[in-house]
């Protein structure tokens, strides 16, 4: 009795792990901006508050979704980032309250993701692109980074953030 009942188990469990779906984003390119998913609060370079900030993996672990409240004039956002395995490349859609949006693309180099926009064109016509770049840092903070260029070769600083995680 106790051979059949442990052959029945058996073949659940060989059953149940047959049917199971291999994890389509669990590669380690997939995980490669993980570093940055969190509860953060974020300051400017001076200290001072920018905001919080709430990254989390989403559907079935293909996405990050990002969630921000900025500290002043009552300013939000969400980005849907992701790898696109076709491209070989990370993505990023932000679009806010505001009406603004902005899609960038790149990889991940050493500790840092670094995206970056084709060229758009401003309200005035001036064409440029956007740069963000996050930072793991040793201490597990990150550093993000944003920064526009004409040239791509002098970048002006749109917005420098610290994230630093959350305390549960």
């Amino acid at each position: 009795m106790k051979k059949a009942i442990l052959f029945v188990c058996m073949m659940i469990a060989i059953n149940v792990t047959a049917q199971q779906k291999p994890c389509a984003c669990c590669t380690e390119n997939h995980q490669a901006f993980d570093f940055w998913i969190g509860t953060w609060n974020v300051t400017n370079p001076d200290g001072t508050k920018a905001g919080k900030n709430t990254i989390t993996k989403i559907e079935n672990e293909c996405v990050l979704r990002e969630n921000w409240t900025s500290a002043k004039a009552n300013y939000t956002g969400t980005s849907y980032n992701f790898y696109n395995a076709q491209k070989q490349q990370w993505e990023q859609i932000w679009v806010d309250n505001q009406g603004g949006n902005l899609h960038l693309k790149g990889n991940r180099v050493g500790n840092q993701m670094i995206l970056q926009s084709d060229e758009v064109t401003s309200a005035k016509g001036q064409k440029y692109v956007n740069r963000v770049t996050w930072t793991l840092n040793n201490d597990g903070s990150v550093r993000q980074h944003w920064e526009t260029s004409s040239d791509k070769k002098t970048w002006t600083t749109v917005f420098d953030g610290l994230y630093v995680k959350v305390k549960s």
